[in-house]
């Protein structure tokens, strides 16, 4: 296959590429591995944005520019190329791009959920699939996926953005199956509430953005607190952690009483 570039680098130093790189998690992600001597490739669809998070990260010759849209699967393969092209590999894919929800199911249109579906599982999904022949060649490799602990257990207004992020859990849990045996590991984040952008940029029932921000966002986990934590797990090659504040402790709750889960979510305010 080419591509594949063993000699290019003559260091040790991990190539770490980020999706969803404009913002939040991934803007803070960048900022930490930039600080920590790693190569970098920052993708998510607004380039201006990408080149701003460059310009505040240490060591910027070592950071790369890959615009992507998850909506464009036919582009996978060829991304994955240029990917692979700046350093001669990709050591970790951190799948963090995706959008939320904020909407009833029954104000929901039916091309939301389709949108939902398209953009945090099929096109995480294609990219992922499309970087793995590489990993296969170079001898092992490292996903990590940005889930949420909505992807262990459903909420009010985010029914379409729950069911994107279940789906990512049954993938790259026989993701890991499959491929355990070739040094391929995947790392499953479940975040809570973290201030970020994601409430002010998830979509209504009708498509649109919801462009405000909620409580639980603002009071959530500071994004360089959970960062720190996110980067410990991947560093641990851990299968699978829950990080935030008490929204959390409805992964453990969920598999000790559903019904006890559901009667406390019901009840709350968080919307």
């Amino acid at each position: 296959m080419p591509g594949i570039k063993k000699n290019l680098m003559k260091t040790d130093k991990k190539v770490v590429w980020i999706t969803g790189a404009s913002s939040g998690i991934g803007a803070a992600l960048a900022h930490h591995y930039a600080q920590k001597g790693a190569r970098l490739i920052l993708s998510s669809r607004r380039t201006s944005a990408l080149e701003k998070v460059k310009s505040e990260c240490a060591n910027t010759d070592y950071i790369k520019i890959l615009p992507l849209d998850l909506n464009d699967y036919d582009t996978a393969g060829d991304i994955v190329q240029k990917a692979v092209d700046f350093f001669g590999k990709v050591d970790v894919l951190i799948n963090n791009a995706g959008v939320s929800q904020r909407s009833l199911i029954i104000d929901t249109e039916f091309n939301v959920f389709k949108k939902l579906m398209e953009i945090d599982y099929l096109g995480t999904v294609a990219f992922s699939r499309a970087i793995l022949p590489f990993f296969l060649q170079q001898g092992g490799g490292h996903y990590v996926v940005v889930s949420s602990v909505m992807g262990k257990y459903g909420s009010p207004y985010r029914s379409g953005y729950s069911a994107a992020k279940h789906a990512l859990h049954g993938f790259f849990d026989v993701m890991r199956m499959e491929h355990q045996k070739d040094n391929i590991h995947v790392t499953m984040i479940c975040p809570g509430f973290v201030r970020t952008p994601i409430a002010m940029n998830s979509l209504k029932g009708d498509g649109s953005s919801l462009g405000v921000d909620d409580v639980a966002t603002r009071k959530g986990m500071k994004v360089d607190d959970f960062v720190l934590k996110m980067v410990k797990a991947i560093d641990n090659k851990n299968w699978e952690v829950s990080i935030g504040g008490k929204e959390r402790l409805g992964v453990y709750l969920k598999r000790f009483s559903s019904k006890v889960l559901h009667s406390i979510i019901i009840r709350s305010k968080v919307r």
